[in-house]
Formats: structure tokens, sequence, C-alpha cells
């Protein structure tokens, strides 16, 4: 799964780096230890004649069929191998797909008696653009709400030690056709949910500090020599 990443990225850069067209771009402050139901930045198309725009939407995917907003708590991740026929995911997989940037992102695994975070970002330090979808729900009052999932897949070389499951990393050259909300076809969507080159990720132990989601400074991602 994918429970934690980071976004330090100037802006600017970001807007440069995905091709982002609309403008005003939110502010977006770095961030070293995002957590599920906080509101993320997207790179995506609301529709086929729309530039791509950066956004702003909550972690955690609630479909438009759902009675109660805080499903999204249990949506945060959507597994690459289902995503396409899944209620709660295919319509959004359908027209609905996006990017979330990240510099890096944390996985755990058991060392012991506790659960040791381990960090991990591009080997070349540029951001990464994970497979996404986005949703729109209504509230009966008519209020609207936001939302997103990073869909995962099986875990690389470099984080398969740690966890079986990764983030489905897109290819700088494959962001047009994911965010296409013109292409419904399942074959060559599902053909970029991948885990991404061996040699593109290097991975090291963090602190346990992560563990708690206040902790969101740039301390979090330093590697350590052993568990703490």
């Amino acid at each position: 799964m994918c429970g934690r990443f980071t976004l330090s990225t100037p802006t600017e850069m970001l807007a440069g780096l995905f091709e982002i067209e609309a403008a005003p771009l939110p502010d977006l402050p770095a961030r070293y230890n995002i957590a599920p139901t906080q509101d993320v930045a997207v790179v995506r198309k609301p529709g086929a004649e729309d530039p791509r725009e950066l956004a702003l939407l909550r972690w955690g995917l609630v479909p438009f069929w759902a009675k109660d907003p805080e499903i999204g708590s249990r949506m945060i991740n959507a597994r690459a191998e289902t995503v396409a026929e899944r209620p709660a995911y295919r319509a959004a997989f359908r027209t609905r797909r996006c990017i979330l940037p990240a510099d890096g992102f944390y996985e755990w695994r058991k060392e012991g008696a506790a659960k040791q975070p381990y960090y991990f970002k591009a080997s070349d330090d540029r951001p990464l653009g994970m497979a996404g979808l986005w949703e729109r729900w209504r509230s009966p009052d008519g209020g609207e709400l936001q939302t997103c999932t990073i869909i995962t897949t099986e875990a690389n070389v470099a984080v398969r030690p740690i966890h079986p499951r990764m983030p489905a990393i897109l290819r700088p050259e494959d962001y047009a056709l994911w965010l296409d909300p013109g292409l419904d076809a399942r074959d060559p969507l599902e053909a970029l949910l991948v885990p991404v080159a061996d040699d593109a990720l290097v991975g090291y132990r963090v602190s346990r500090r992560v563990n708690a989601p206040a902790n969101d400074d740039p301390e979090v991602i330093l590697p350590i020599d052993g568990a703490d």
C-alpha cells in the first residue's frame, strides 16, 4: 500500500515538470509526512478540452454514490489488478484519472517487536508521478467534496524486501495518456499500472517519528543507521 508520502518540490517546478497550463496555482507548502484524509495535490484534466490543472483534493476516495463520506478514510489506495472493475473505482477509472506528484513515499517492515519505516525516492531525485483517481461527491444539502486515491501495484526489487505493494509510478511520457479523460479503453491504461524499473528507486531506513502525522518536518526523511 501507500499510506504516507512527501512533496516539497516548489510549485512552479511542479508546474513545469507536469506541464500544468491552468492558473492560478495552489499554495503548496513543503510536506514531509502527508497522511490520509489530508488535502493533497493532484494533476488532472477535468474535461477533454480543459488544460491540465494542479488541484487540492482530499486523500481518500469517496464514490459519487456513497451515502457517507467517511468511507473515504478506507479508500486511500486502489489495487491496479482490480481498479477497473470494483464499483467504488470503475467510474473514476474510465474518465477521472489523475497523477499525484511526490518526492517519495514511505513503507513499513516488521523488525523485531515494531515496524520500521523506510523512505523511497527516485534514484535521480526527480519528483515521482503516482497514478491516481479522483471523484466528486455531493451531499444531500448540495455541498461538493472532491477526493482522490493512489493506485498500487506489485513492488519492484527495491521495495519488495520491505513491502509487497508500492504506488504505480508513471513514466513522464505516459502522463498524457493517463490523464486523457476521453480514453476509456482498459488495456492501454492497465498496461501503465506496473512496477517501476528496479533501478528507478532508492530506499533507506528513517526515524519512527514519521509514524505520527504531526511530525511533518525535514528530519523525518533523513536516513538512520539502524532501527531507532
